[in-house]
């Protein structure tokens, strides 16, 4: 379960007549913006690779990470409007996803296929376990929207996994 002890940036401040108890969205902010921040770095992680891939299979790679990209993209708009919806702050600027990213940093000196294919593949598994737990605590919480919201996007992620790791098997 994510929590933010040093903070309380993630409650539910702006008034709403969202049925869900304060208690249970108190407890869902922190979830969902936890995983914004993942998202976002992820988005530009998959454009990193995008923007860089050189060598074998080149014009696949290129368009698979945009591919990849442009479904990351309505994953973001996603999560940050469930934040809105009950009542959190969106905190979507990329200074607030780089210091709460859980994800691996992206290596910066590689151009291969193979070795951007591997880095997307640990991103991209590393998102899917976080919405994972996200889901499982979600659902705890007593929030089946956030939940199957979750379940979508994490569906979409393995998918893309999937296909981007297969390039190195």
């Amino acid at each position: 379960m994510v929590t933010n002890t040093k903070t309380n940036i993630y409650k539910a401040t702006h008034k709403t007549r969202q049925p869900l108890n304060h208690e249970i969205r108190d407890q869902v902010i922190p979830i969902l913006s936890h995983l914004l921040a993942d998202t976002s770095d992820l988005y530009f992680q998959v454009k990193e690779a995008h923007w860089n891939v050189k060598g074998e299979n080149f014009i696949a790679l290129h368009k698979l990470f945009d591919d990849v990209a442009d479904d990351i993209t309505e994953y973001i708009d996603e999560i940050a409007e469930r934040i809105a919806q009950l009542g959190g702050q969106v905190h979507g600027t990329l200074q607030h996803a780089s210091r709460s990213s859980r994800l691996p940093t992206y290596p910066e000196s590689i151009t291969t296929g193979h070795d951007h294919v591997d880095a997307v593949s640990k991103a991209l598994a590393q998102f899917s376990d976080n919405a994972r737990q996200g889901i499982d605590d979600t659902d705890e919480f007593g929030d089946p929207v956030t939940a199957d919201m979750l379940t979508n996007i994490t569906g979409g992620i393995d998918k893309w996994l999937w296909f981007i790791e297969s390039h190195n098997l």
